[in-house]
């Protein structure tokens, strides 16, 4: 099995956006932590991208696994999440999905949840914001007045029609106690075609810590793939190596402002794991060599 030397002080923890695809079957969330920590990640996001349905129980044996293989967890909540329903109905069903999952993923061990957070529906940006934070104020007393300690964390998102720009995330966290970013390179890359130079990544990540401080730097929820795009933005997730996202380039920015955190990794089969391993491995090459480490190839490497 591929073994990636284990490095726990990483600033930066690498894992996979669900199960990674080589986990045995029958699999289970246990096992894909287990089997994480088998390739040398440090991190694992769950994928409750279609229902949130786990017993008290199964987020005990999560929670332990976890901490048994110095794993650390987020959640991925439901994809039929929208702050800006249109319909008392809808609404209701999204704030349900939303606590769900950070109700079940505190259980689990998990302190980031990330979510969509909604669809523009052809209205006014700066509307919809509103609308968002305002239902993001209520949802977040609701975690603390019950003790559930968690960051729900919106995510940027690959489309234009889909609320989630760099500045709309950091917004709402500046305005909502207990909310925090979910920031997807890819999908800022693919929602308008630019932001995927040295010099756009640095100046994104100056932005986070204009808004948020050396904090927002310090506690990064970041989403990396490869994304195919058109003009209408996102169209599905790639393999890295038939992508043009400069990968990179976005690692040794987030080097140099020296930023932590957790890096969950989407891909399609089978490069879900060599994707992940990918990223991780050039992260910490391009760390070491920010260092000034001298890495000596052994024997049979030169």
């Amino acid at each position: 099995m591929p073994r990636s030397s284990p490095s726990p002080a990483d600033p930066l923890r690498f894992g996979t956006v669900g199960a990674p695809q080589t986990t045995p079957k029958p699999g289970g969330t246990p096992l894909a932590i287990a089997h994480s920590r088998a390739l040398g990640l440090d991190h694992l996001e769950i994928a409750w991208v279609q229902s949130v349905r786990v017993t008290d129980e199964a987020c005990a044996a999560i929670k332990a696994a976890a901490e048994q293989h110095n794993i650390t967890l987020s959640v991925h909540a439901p994809y039929f999440i929208n702050l800006n329903s249109q319909t008392a109905e809808l609404m209701q069903k999204s704030d349900e999905r939303l606590l769900a999952a950070a109700r079940k993923g505190f259980l689990a061990g998990a302190r980031d949840i990330v979510f969509h957070a909604a669809s523009y529906h052809n209205q006014p940006p700066e509307q919809v914001y509103e609308r968002v934070r305002e239902k993001l104020l209520e949802l977040t007393a609701i975690l603390r007045a019950e003790g559930v300690d968690v960051i729900l964390r919106p995510e940027t998102m690959g489309k234009p029609t889909m609320f989630g720009t760099l500045d709309e995330v950091i917004q709402l966290s500046r305005d909502v106690e207990g909310v925090l970013p979910a920031i997807d390179f890819a999908h800022l890359h693919a929602r308008d075609g630019r932001h995927n130079t040295y010099e756009e990544f640095r100046a994104m990540l100056k932005a986070v810590e204009d808004g948020l401080g050396r904090r927002g730097l310090e506690t990064l929820h970041i989403h990396l793939s490869g994304i195919e795009y058109g003009p209408k933005g996102e169209r599905q997730h790639i393999p890295l190596n038939e992508a043009d996202f400069a990968y990179r380039e976005l690692l040794q920015a987030l080097i140099e402002v020296d930023a932590r955190g957790t890096v969950g990794v989407e891909a399609p089969e089978p490069f879900h794991v060599a994707d992940a391993l990918t990223l991780q491995a050039t992260y910490r090459r391009l760390r070491a060599i920010h260092e000034g480490n001298v890495i000596v190839p052994l024997e049979d490497e030169a």
